[in-house]
């Protein structure tokens, strides 16, 4: 058996088509994250990476959109007797002792059928794991998983599976959206701009130097998957603190002045809208896209719905300890008027600030130290 370990990437089922942008996409982050690799190639829908670090080259390619799983795999020929051997060996020795395990095969294979690997396989790993007291589970209830994926030639026994973040791989769209980070709904719409395809260009507007670093903190967590070493960051102060229905509804209509101005400065011909209709009244998002519209702009409605997928991936890359605080959206109670921020918005853009920073362990500092105070 093969011993050495590759960096399996599984496409999304959107990014199936896009493989020759993902893999571009994957060396990049590599070289940003100083990952060394000696050769990535494909294998039926897979992408094979044979990395020097296996651990953190994984680890770095799930920092990535338009993926579904990552697993770090053995390889082996795909023929049923190796691969129900590969399977109890590898599955042994990821076992402890008393813990339930279940086998999943996927995949194609010639002869004879997926189900019957996982079957073979199951009972080669029972015989082995006798007196370590570790028993089959369900495919809802255990403690590991053993996973296996059949291409036609090869055979991919899983030692490590992470769930990706789906979506489809940065620039799949081959546009630039200009986005503003001002609070945890709009760090979520940044996210899910970029797991749409797009290039983004973020805004930071904040309101005291205490907002200034949690949004710092917010948009660090963002910049990485932007694929670039050097990223630029926008920075305006806004004079609205408090966060009641009323400065809420004041503070999105002056962040759509602001990025119209910002957008036409930059040559960006599309705002990402961060208002979603499952918390904002449809009313104050029309007067939002109004605004977008007359500055011949063009809105990207971003956030249809808060659905479960977006909610995950926020918590997966670390922004689940401010998600609580989209909760108070549900408590405001909005009321319908006119508000012009044109002249607010002026005032504010006399505070931009552009700055950019080469990605590494220090960004926030990096960041703050260069925005002047």
């Amino acid at each position: 058996m093969n011993e050495l370990a590759f960096v399996v990437v599984f496409p999304s089922i959107f990014a199936k088509n896009k493989k020759t942008l993902l893999v571009s996409n994957i060396k990049k982050i590599l070289k940003i994250q100083n990952q060394q690799y000696s050769k990535i190639t494909t294998d039926d829908d897979l992408i094979i990476i044979d990395a020097n670090d296996p651990v953190f080259a994984s680890s770095a390619i799930n920092l990535l959109f338009g993926i579904e799983q990552v697993s770090i795999a053995r390889r082996v020929e795909n023929k049923f007797n190796i691969v129900v051997s590969s399977i109890g060996k590898i599955g042994a020795n990821l076992l402890l002792k008393g813990e339930t395990f279940y086998v999943k095969v996927e995949g194609r294979a010639s002869g004879y059928l997926p189900k019957d690997v996982e079957i073979a396989g199951t009972s080669s790993l029972i015989d082995k794991v006798v007196d370590m007291e570790c028993r089959p589970g369900t495919e809802q209830k255990h403690d590991k998983l053993i996973h296996c994926y059949l291409t036609e030639k090869n055979a991919y026994v899983s030692i490590f599976l992470e769930k990706g973040h789906g979506g489809i791989p940065y620039n799949s769209q081959e546009q630039q959206v200009l986005c503003c980070v001002y609070d945890e709904i709009s760090a979520i719409s940044c996210l899910e701009v970029i797991k749409q395809g797009f290039d983004v260009r973020i805004v930071v507007c904040y309101n005291t130097d205490s907002n200034l670093m949690e949004l710092v903190k917010i948009t660090n967590r963002i910049i990485p998957r932007m694929l670039s070493q050097n990223v630029t960051l926008d920075f305006i102060k806004i004079p609205i603190k408090q966060d009641t229905a009323r400065t809420i509804q004041q503070k999105t209509l002056l962040v759509t002045e602001i990025l119209c101005k910002m957008a036409k400065k930059l040559h960006i011909g599309k705002i990402g809208l961060s208002l979603s209709p499952l918390a904002f009244p449809a009313w104050l998002i029309e007067q939002n896209l109004n605004i977008i519209v007359k500055n011949k702009l063009t809105p990207w409605i971003v956030l249809a719905g808060l659905d479960h997928s977006i909610i995950e991936t926020a918590k997966e890359i670390g922004l689940g300890k401010y998600l609580h605080k989209i909760e108070k959206f549900g408590a405001l109670k909005f009321t319908q008027a006119k508000i012009d921020q044109t002249s607010m918005a002026q005032s504010a853009i006399k505070t931009h600030q552009s700055i950019t920073i080469k990605l590494g362990p220090n960004n926030i500092h990096d960041i703050l130290d260069s925005i002047k105070h």
